[in-house]
């Protein structure tokens, strides 16, 4: 070797044959240049699509973000403006009770801070002052969910006037804890220390310092039909011991009726309770005000289309008028339209109406983007096929909000009119969206004898569309209205419409004409100079000519503005009408759910190897969802030994790119990792006894049963 390579080394051109081996050997990787800058452009452009997606899930998250934030506070401010006046007329009530507990009787510092009630003829109080004054709060809700957020409103109002307030649960009152569990929540939160050894001197030595004596303390029971009777009666006699020394105050959530306190505790303990009754709006009274401020009112963000809204209305009444359900039913659907229509993050604009700059009122969407979203919109084809010019998109935006005001306020004049027979707004809401052929079909004059009422639900006598039977029957009320009534009706629709451009001047001109008849009949001097029967002649002929003018100008409103959604541009932006995604997302199918996730796991595990091989069973896929793949090869009946062989082969088989990678492994031992043992049959079984276990759990079989130990039953087939 020596003798070889010496001269080789020696020679003048050792060098120079060196040097094309070197060029070879970085020349190699420009060979596959043009493949490595192909990837690179490749990744460059997955980079770009990735970003852009994430820069549009980014987007419309914070969509969602500023839509709901705005509804929640809408529905938050509708609820409490509800029960205002309640939460003022209770405030009132404490304060008279409060002075009247404190003017049987008057304490001296000594009296008052004794560390016990007061006791003994010469001390104690009279019988009337022994009494506890309590409040029953009628809620009139079915579920418990929608009396959560009315109390801490009332004690956010009770406490900004000064009353010292704390709310007690029924799970508070439980059997379990006893008097002292609620004696302890009572102190947490008047005292915001936590106690080991609750008593009732320890909330009277707090009371009498200070900063605290002098206002009243309000205790409130959110749910009294569900405390446990001993528990509360108990309470309710060591609070009448200290009733004079502590002017506590008692509120009871009662959702029944008056009977409740009779029914549930002894005649005895009743006799310390001085009740005064209080009542909040019904469900249907606060589901309406929270369709008129966010499907209505709010004419310009998130809606619901005519499919929609009847699912939801049915699911408001098949869930006994759970206003929350209807809440989280709505926030499910604004988030399903804003993540799956691309064209919704134009309701940006919307909400941001203080910005007009750009058609999303922030600089971070630009024109650009939102024209791309809407240049493919359905409804903008067909305003072009019919000549329509829709360029300025700014101005078709704001047409849509214009359009929809008028539309709401024409729903709201309508259901005015209909308010004393107790129409939901969400029926004729309903109603208006099934409205395809209103405005071809609706009748110019439909007139019936005063004897024979129209109900708004006949729509024998006006065709299929049912908005046509209610408009035509609020027509006849207008048209049978007294004069004192019809104004008072154009009152209430002059404050539905203010803001809107066209509709209040045609109500002013109403209610001036109805002012001149009106002075007219009122002028004895005038109607002196006419003969008698005259007079009633033209007082009935001018009743009739202004309830006619106001019916007329009810149906033109409900011919010009109340039309179908599909007919208005850009309608994709704001309504929301997809069913059944919104049907799956509320009441689901978890058994079917359940199984189309175990076979197909690997989307969710995304893992490499079961990506790439989605029809193979490997070892490496999920038991479980192995366990449920071969279980689909058998029948009603599944053979628990056969079940388990066949896990155990699949467990067993090698991954199948073994072979290329130890072809690709590197020849030296040391670099060569070892091989992973394979599994014993005490794991292999563990694994099989887990899995079905959890299959058992899922309620996808039934475990094997005394008569056929080697069997389970499948209970799920078939998606």
């Amino acid at each position: 070797m020596a003798a070889v390579s010496s001269p080789s080394l020696d020679t003048p051109t050792s060098e120079n044959n060196l040097q094309p081996f070197f060029v070879l050997h970085k020349a190699s990787p420009s060979r596959k240049s043009a493949p490595k800058t192909r990837r690179k452009s490749d990744q460059l452009s997955k980079s770009s699509d990735t970003s852009a997606k994430e820069y549009g899930d980014r987007l419309r998250l914070e969509t969602f973000k500023l839509l709901w934030s705005n509804t929640e506070s809408t529905i938050k401010d509708v609820l409490k403006s509800i029960n205002a006046n309640v939460y003022g007329e209770i405030q009132k009530w404490v304060r008279v009770s409060f002075d009247a507990i404190r003017s049987h009787q008057k304490l001296d510092f000594t009296t008052a801070t004794r560390p016990y009630p007061i006791f003994g003829s010469s001390e104690a109080a009279t019988g009337a002052s022994r009494q506890i004054f309590t409040a029953l709060l009628f809620t009139k809700n079915m579920e418990f969910v929608d009396d959560i957020l009315t109390f801490v409103d009332l004690g956010v109002h009770l406490r900004s006037h000064g009353c010292h307030v704390a709310n007690l649960t029924s799970s508070d009152f439980s059997e379990k804890n006893g008097v002292g569990g609620c004696l302890k929540s009572l102190l947490r939160q008047f005292l915001i220390v936590d106690t080991n050894a609750p008593e009732m001197s320890v909330l009277a030595s707090w009371y009498t310092e200070q900063e605290n004596y002098g206002n009243p303390l309000v205790v409130i029971i959110e749910d009294v039909e569900r405390c446990c009777v001993s528990v509360l009666a108990t309470f309710i006699a060591m609070l009448r011991e200290w009733v004079v020394k502590i002017p506590v105050i008692l509120i009871l959530g009662v959702a029944t009726t008056v009977d409740v306190l009779r029914n549930i505790l002894s005649s005895s303990v009743c006799l310390h309770l001085s009740v005064c009754e209080f009542t909040l709006g019904t469900p249907a009274e606060r589901m309406d005000a929270i369709v008129e401020a966010i499907l209505l009112k709010n004419c310009g963000g998130f809606s619901i289309g005519k499919h929609a809204s009847t699912f939801l209305r049915n699911y408001f009444i098949k869930h006994d008028g759970t206003l929350t359900l209807f809440v989280r039913a709505l926030r499910i659907a604004m988030a399903q339209h804003v993540f799956v229509e691309p064209s919704s993050i134009a309701l940006r604009k919307f909400v941001n109406e203080e910005d007009t700059e750009g058609i999303d009122g922030e600089s971070m969407l630009p024109e650009d983007t939102v024209l791309k979203l809407l240049v493919d919109l359905p409804s903008l084809q067909r305003c072009r096929q019919r000549g329509i010019n829709c360029i300025d998109l700014a101005y078709c935006l704001s047409e849509l909000k214009r359009l929809n005001r008028l539309r709401s306020s024409s729903v709201m004049c309508l259901h005015e009119v209909g308010k004393h027979r107790k129409n939901s707004l969400l029926d004729l809401y309903c109603q208006m969206l099934q409205s395809d052929s209103a405005n071809s079909s609706f009748p110019v004059h439909t007139q019936t004898n005063k004897g024979n009422a129209v109900s708004p639900h006949d729509g024998h006598l006006l065709g299929s569309s049912q908005i046509e039977s209610y408009a035509a029957w609020a027509l006849q009320i207008v048209r049978n209205l007294p004069a004192t009534e019809l104004s008072k009706l154009l009152s209430r629709w002059e404050i539905l419409t203010r803001g809107v451009e066209e509709i209040p001047e045609k109500i002013k001109e109403l209610q001036s004409l109805t002012t001149l008849e009106g002075s007219a009949k009122s002028d004895p001097a005038e109607a002196s100079k006419r003969p008698t029967s005259r007079n009633r002649l033209n007082q009935k002929r001018d009743e009739i000519t202004a309830n006619e003018k106001v019916a007329t100008f009810l149906e033109y409103m409900v011919r010009q503005y109340i039309k179908p959604i599909e007919s208005i541009p850009f309608n994709e932006v704001v309504f929301y009408d997809d069913v059944e995604k919104l049907q799956a997302a509320l009441i689901g199918d978890p058994r079917r759910r359940i199984q189309a996730d175990l076979l197909d796991s690997n989307k969710f595990l995304k893992c490499s190897c079961c990506r790439k091989n989605t029809a193979v069973l490997l070892p490496s896929m999920h038991h479980t969802s192995i366990l449920y793949s071969l279980a689909q090869e058998h029948g009603d009946l599944i053979n628990l030994h056969e079940w388990f062989h066949s896990f155990n082969a699949v467990l067993r088989q090698p991954p199948p790119d073994t072979n290329k990678k130890r072809l690709r492994a590197s020849p030296s031992p040391k670099k060569r990792k070892p091989e992973s043992k394979n599994k014993s049959d005490a794991s292999i079984q563990a694994e099989f006894c887990r899995g079905v276990v959890e299959l058992q759990i899922t309620g996808l079989i039934r475990m094997p049963t005394k008569k056929r130990p080697d069997y389970v039953h499948r209970t799920a087939f078939g998606l």
